[in-house]
């Protein structure tokens, strides 16, 4: 029966988060031009994932990377089917969403104390009170509500983290009725050994189509562990970066966001049902590669860089 159960979960498509334009880009030392993030995020609506996290409404002081999101969110091409979402850390920040007209927003929080004390100034619990208004009237307006929940494995702080008290933190979001909840890996540590710790923790206190993975690809394990979690456990929604651009900066070491192209080639390679080109989100990475002015680690972009492929957007 079990397996019947995994069969069915692992014949649902597969739905990708494209990150790159909020998490890959906001740490980047160079501004990359307005118009640039417009065109990335028109040519990786074209690919086939389902949502695109565009941008984040925080203080223009604090992430100068980030500082055009209104322009960005209202420029962009609206591709039917496609999700438009955007972080919001505070009241201020949802204003500044909704009249941008994201589809959805996203909080944060993490499982490790030291680690939100030094991402986002609050501990856990302040994180959580924090942004309950936010959710509330996110909901009350119609928006869709995504909560991030990092280190659900390792913490640069804090060391291994026990899965009950990410499953702790995580049904105290759900008390919150967020519609989804991407578990984060965050210093890229972990092994599907690892993976299978936290799953069989978590999942019988939620609906495993209310979550997404995220992991970080600094040991070489993401990919490992994302097909750990489709097959075993029929998790179906991960977040992805073009290129594997990002990292974590409040995790000294840490290594990029596994490549949505890497990630897709390798659930497809397995069976899965991924309605993504992966050799278009190739092209989008080749060209962020070329707008960050550094190149970027996906394996599949490097395997096809010879081959030139078209322009994934116009300048």
């Amino acid at each position: 029966m079990l397996q019947a159960g995994l069969h069915n979960l692992r014949q649902a498509s597969v739905r990708i988060t494209e990150v790159s334009p909020r998490d890959g880009l906001q740490h980047e030392s160079e501004f990359v031009p307005t118009l640039r993030k417009i065109s990335l995020i028109n040519a990786l609506s074209r690919t086939g994932v389902a949502e695109i996290e565009a941008s984040s409404f925080v203080s223009p002081a604090a992430i100068p990377q980030l500082a055009d999101s209104d322009e960005v969110l209202r420029a962009i091409d609206r591709i039917p089917g496609v999700t438009y979402s955007a972080l919001v850390p505070n009241e201020r920040g949802l204003e500044r969403a909704r009249a941008a007209g994201v589809d959805k927003i996203a909080v944060f929080t993490a499982a490790s104390n030291s680690f939100t004390r030094h991402n986002i100034k609050a501990t856990v619990q302040e994180s959580l009170v924090r942004f309950r208004p936010i959710v509330a009237a996110a909901k009350r307006d119609g928006l869709a509500v995504r909560a991030y929940l990092s280190t659900v494995v390792f913490c640069p702080y804090e060391g291994r983290i026990a899965p009950a008290q990410v499953r702790d933190v995580m049904e105290r979001l759900l008390d919150l009725a967020v519609d989804d909840i991407s578990l984060g890996e965050t210093i890229g540590k972990a092994s599907p050994t690892d993976i299978r710790r936290l799953l069989d923790t978590v999942l019988p206190h939620v609906e495993p189509a209310r979550l997404s993975l995220h992991f970080h690809d600094t040991y070489g394990m993401a990919v490992a562990n994302a097909l750990t979690a489709w097959w075993d456990y029929g998790i179906t929604a991960f977040d992805a970066s073009a290129g594997g651009l990002g990292g974590c900066p409040y995790a000294p070491g840490a290594s990029g966001n596994v490549a949505t192209e890497d990630l897709v080639f390798a659930l497809k390679a397995s069976g899965a049902n991924v309605p993504v080109d992966e050799l278009l989100v190739a092209a989008c990475a080749q060209q962020l590669g070329d707008a960050v002015r550094h190149p970027l680690n996906s394996r599949l972009s490097q395997l096809h860089h010879r081959e030139k492929p078209q322009p994934a957007w116009r300048e």
